[in-house]
């Protein structure tokens, strides 16, 4: 027996996957979605009667229903094509994992919640504009929530009960929620896409949407900013680079009487001093100019008190320094939320390095807190540098008011940057 299609579409027997009609919306889902087409190819298709509909799992193999691509129209077809390379394309499994460890989730319940608050991300950004929404998809106004947020935020929202139970069919594979199913073929099974030729489609897939940027949702294009830049750990990574600089040859090393020198004793009459280390100086410099924001200054001030652990919890060892076209005092750290920032102008950076190494005592290390908008100094300073960048999605086009001419330069390559 068969069962008609759409039209041109092939007749098969029954429980026989109809490829023609598959690979044929498929085809579509490219045409009207060509920044995924690089990602939707990539799928490799299995044949099971054990999946509800269509799925996907984290080696981007897409299991399908046979009796569904037969009961389900091409233009339908298309749009669950997008949907489930999309839980691929954003990580929904990798995701899934890391919220089921911090909130302590466990079993198939927990991960349909998951399913259901993935679906919630993804939808917004499918259906319209040449795919056709299917009758149930899952929306974020049909359990009353708002629009536009992440899986991991409409998680929060999503509880059993009335909303949800119609839902329990729902199953969009281990590459929506991260827990393995019955039907998956594992690593170790054919067709699979390792972890660099992934990382390689969601490259490709990002290219993609940068290049056309007003043709792709609001959802994309966020996710395409975030492939291309990807969040780091900042705090991690700033803590680690003041500690690579104080823990340098030469920072807080220092010539001491206190204990002679081995080599004296090949000196006779002579008392040689020896070179003792000493904890490390350290000047933080955080520009106060008028493009910097009372929060990214109050992210100031909690780096400052980080910095002081960072060198052992010894404040008398770091000294402050506000700095916007000219430098303020250098002021000794007594605690961060006592210290004065004054400023509110225009950037000039090299005043604030030039009064901190002239401070006494000299520092081992200078920390620039600053978003980036100022001219540096022209030469690299006589000790470690380490400059943390406020986020700025335009930092480098900036003009400065008294002079149009004026582009401020990147940080210096002797600097150590990270990216607050």
């Amino acid at each position: 027996m068969s069962t008609a299609g759409p039209v041109g579409a092939t007749h098969t027997a029954a429980g026989r996957l109809d490829s023609d009609k598959l690979f044929a919306a498929r085809l579509h889902a490219a045409r009207v979605r060509p920044y995924l087409a690089t990602a939707l190819f990539a799928l490799h298709t299995v044949e099971s009667g054990r999946v509800p509909t269509m799925a996907v799992d984290r080696y981007w193999r897409c299991y399908v229903s046979p009796a569904f691509v037969d009961r389900t129209p091409v233009e339908e077809l298309a749009g669950v094509w997008v949907h489930e390379v999309s839980h691929l394309l954003r990580d929904h499994h990798g995701r899934g994992d890391r919220v089921a460890r911090e909130r302590g989730l466990s079993g198939f319940g927990d991960r349909l919640r998951m399913n259901i608050a993935a679906d919630c991300e993804i939808n917004d950004d499918v259906y319209g504009e040449g795919l056709v929404e299917p009758e149930g998809a899952v929306r974020p106004w049909r359990l009353k929530l708002p629009e536009g947020q992440l899986m991991e935020e409409y998680l929060s929202g999503i509880g059993p009960g009335a909303l949800t139970v119609d839902l329990s069919w729902l199953d969009c594979g281990s590459g929506a929620d991260g827990l393995e199913r019955a039907w998956d073929l594992g690593p170790e099974g054919a067709d699979g896409l390792s972890e660099q030729e992934r990382d390689a489609v969601r490259f490709r897939v990002a290219q993609g949407i940068r290049a056309r940027p007003g043709d792709t949702p609001q959802g994309w294009r966020r996710w395409a900013e975030e492939a291309f830049h990807p969040p780091q750990p900042w705090r991690d990574l700033l803590g680690a680079a003041l500690r690579s600089a104080v823990a340098g040859s030469g920072a807080g090393d220092d010539y001491s009487y206190g204990r002679p020198s081995r080599r004296s004793a090949g000196v006779p009459g002579t008392v040689l001093p020896s070179l003792r280390r000493r904890p490390p100086r350290v000047c933080v410099i955080i520009d106060t100019s008028g493009s910097v924001s009372d929060a990214e200054l109050g992210s100031a001030l909690l780096e400052v008190a980080a910095i002081s652990r960072a060198v052992g919890g010894r404040r008398d060892l770091v000294s402050v320094l506000s700095c916007d076209a000219a430098a303020g005092v250098v002021r000794p750290l007594c605690r961060a939320e006592g210290i004065p920032l004054v400023g509110g102008g225009g950037t000039d950076l090299r005043t604030g390095f030039e009064k901190a190494l002239r401070s006494r005592p000299r520092p081992d290390v200078v920390v620039a807190l600053t978003d980036g908008q100022t001219p540096w100094p022209g030469a690299q300073p006589s000790c470690r540098t380490v400059v943390g960048l406020f986020s700025r999605p335009q930092r480098f086009r900036a003009r400065s008011e008294n002079n149009p001419e004026y582009v401020p330069d990147g940080p210096p390559a002797w600097a150590r940057v990270v990216e607050i």
